[in-house]
């Protein structure tokens, strides 16, 4: 019985090694079947490098835009104001500078996961640098087509990703190429992997180095964070349904998931067009904005107009 909460307490202030170990996971399955069904090497002079390359490069291109684009600080970043706190910090450029570069560490570090995983397993399968790279092999070290020209002999090295179109007296010097080109792409991927993990752990021992909170205090924090994040979250979606409650009201006259509602309210031709164009960002103030149509519709208008009540004739409408 105690099992299950030792292990969420174990988990609990990991989210962000969870995310990034699912994020990983899914890449290489996706990775995996993406080579499964679409990869297939032209064999072709000239067609052999861009078509690995774009099979290595945009993937991992699309991931880190994703991975961007997915992180809240970026937004924050992009979208926030300055704050007061802000404001007292700009005569100190350097620590802004500091913070700056925090942050986008912080950001870029998230981004990278998935790009960096999906290079890492291109890598290790050998395929997309097989095809990419094979026909600038230097092939005269194993004997083969030593009598033509290098135009041909390029042509040739482009088709050995695709055994069937190697001659069967190159098919012993194909195989080396290839074990080769492997050897080399696997040895890439595994550098690839040991550079990542030890930059990230070099960077989290100088962040905990140069930071001013112990390590309980540390822990602290993100517990403090996490919890705040949710209970705002959790306090912004009960505040805007309050507040939008308030407006559908007055427009109807009473609240989804009301009981022994008694009158509803009959909008007029002119309300309903009031309400119905496309909703932009309005400001009020500056202080304050409009969040939707019917948000601009009840702040300027009254609530008056016609109201049925339920529990008579539906030809009875009272105007007030």
């Amino acid at each position: 019985m105690t099992f299950l909460p030792k292990w969420l307490t174990f988990l609990k202030g990991k989210e962000v090694v969870i995310a990034n170990a699912i994020i990983a996971i899914l890449t290489i399955g996706g990775q995996q079947l993406f080579s499964f069904f679409t990869f297939s090497c032209p064999c072709h002079v000239g067609q052999n490098l861009i078509y690995g390359l774009a099979f290595l490069g945009v993937p991992a291109l699309i991931l880190l835009v994703v991975g961007y684009a997915l992180n809240n600080q970026t937004w924050r970043l992009v979208m926030g104001k300055s704050s007061h706190f802000e404001r007292e910090m700009a005569s100190n450029w350097l620590l802004k500078c500091k913070l700056l570069c925090f942050v986008l560490c912080s950001i870029t570090g998230r981004a990278l996961v998935a790009p960096v995983t999906w290079l890492a397993v291109t890598l290790i399968n050998g395929s997309y640098y097989i095809c990419a790279v094979s026909e600038y092999v230097p092939v005269h070290y194993y004997g083969a087509a030593p009598n033509v020209s290098a135009a041909e002999r390029s042509r040739i090295l482009a088709t050995f990703p695709c055994r069937q179109l190697v001659p069967p007296e190159l098919a012993r010097a194909r195989d080396e190429v290839i074990l080769l080109l492997r050897y080399q792409s696997q040895v890439a991927g595994w550098l690839l992997i040991a550079v990542v993990v030890i930059t990230v752990f070099l960077s989290y021992c100088l962040a905990s180095c140069f930071s001013p909170l112990s390590f309980l205090h540390f822990r602290y924090w993100n517990s403090y964070v996490h919890n705040e994040q949710e209970l705002f979250d959790e306090a912004t979606e009960q505040h805007s349904r309050l507040y939008a409650m308030q407006n559908v009201r007055k427009f109807f006259g009473f609240v989804p998931g009301s009981e022994n509602v008694k009158e509803i309210r009959i909008p007029s031709l002119r309300e309903w067009q009031a309400i119905s164009g496309l909703a932009f960002l309005k400001r009020v103030d500056k202080e304050h904005y409009d969040y939707s149509l019917l948000h601009d519709w009840a702040l300027k208008e009254r609530a008056s107009g016609k109201y049925l009540r339920i529990d008579e004739d539906p030809g009875i409408i009272t105007q007030l």
